[in-house]
C-alpha cells in the first residue's frame, strides 16, 4: 500500500506569527539582531517560503493518478519520464537537497499525463525527507494506483547537508532506486530501461 499520508502532529499547528517568532529566535541565537531594517521582514519571508518549501503536505499523491487514459493502441512498452529535477529538504539538518528524478513504468492497461507524474514527484518532495524513503513513496504510490506491470524510479540528488556543512564534500551526488515488479523480476526489461536513460536526448538525435 503507498504512503502517501502526511506526518501526524503531535501537538497543534502553531500560528504564522509563531512561526515569525521562532525564527526571529534563531537569528537571534546566531548572533543577529532581528530588530535591524534588514531583517525586520525576514520572518514573514521565511514563513513564506516555508509554505512553498512544504506545500507538499496538502498534496493528496495518489489522487494526482486518479485520472488514466485508456486509447493507448494497445501500447505496451516503457513509459519513461527523466530528468524530473525537484527540491526538497533533509529531515535531519533541514538543508536542501537538489536532484533528478527518473520515472518509469510499464503499463498494463491505461497511461496517466505525464505532468501527473512530475507533480507526483513534487508531492513527496516537497515534504521533509530522506532520499531513500522519497524514491520508495513515488514508486509505491505509481505501483499502487495505476498497478503497471513495473514500476521504476531512480534519483540522483546532492544533499547540502553534506556539501556545506560536516564532512564539505561538493560534488558528491547519491543515488538510489526502486524497483517492482518486472523491472525487479526481469533482467532485460531492467536493462532496457537502464539503456533508455543512458540515450541521447532528442535535441542530439536531430543534430
Amino acid at each position: 500500500m503507498a504512503d502517501t499520508s502526511s506526518p501526524a502532529p503531535n501537538t497543534r499547528r502553531p500560528t504564522r506569527e509563531e512561526a515569525e517568532q521562532a525564527v526571529r529566535v534563531l537569528l537571534s541565537w546566531a548572533g543577529e539582531d532581528p530588530e535591524r531594517e534588514g531583517l525586520l521582514d525576514t520572518p514573514s519571508r521565511v514563513a513564506r517560503a516555508y509554505e512553498e518549501f512544504f506545500q507538499g503536505y496538502a498534496v493528496n499523491p495518489e489522487e494526482l493518478l486518479q485520472r488514466t487514459f485508456s486509447e493507448v493502441e494497445d501500447y505496451d512498452e516503457i513509459v519513461l519520464l527523466r530528468d524530473i529535477r525537484f527540491e526538497s529538504h533533509c529531515e535531519h539538518h533541514m538543508a536542501p537537497i537538489i536532484g533528478r528524478a527518473h520515472v518509469a513504468y510499464l503499463p498494463r492497461r491505461r497511461v496517466v499525463g505525464i505532468s501527473k507524474l512530475a507533480r507526483l514527484v513534487d508531492a513527496y518532495a516537497r515534504r521533509f525527507q530522506i532520499q531513500e524513503r522519497l524514491t520508495a513513496q513515488i514508486a509505491n504510490t505509481i505501483d499502487s494506483v495505476l498497478q503497471p506491470h513495473g514500476t521504476a524510479v531512480i534519483i540522483e540528488a546532492g544533499h547540502q547537508c553534506m556539501t556545506t556543512r560536516g564532512v564539505h564534500r561538493p560534488g558528491v551526488s547519491m543515488v538510489t532506486s526502486r524497483m517492482l515488479g518486472v523491472f525487479r523480476e526481469n533482467s532485460d526489461t531492467r536493462k532496457e530501461l537502464m539503456a533508455m536513460l543512458n540515450r541521447p536526448t532528442i535535441g542530439e538525435l536531430s543534430a
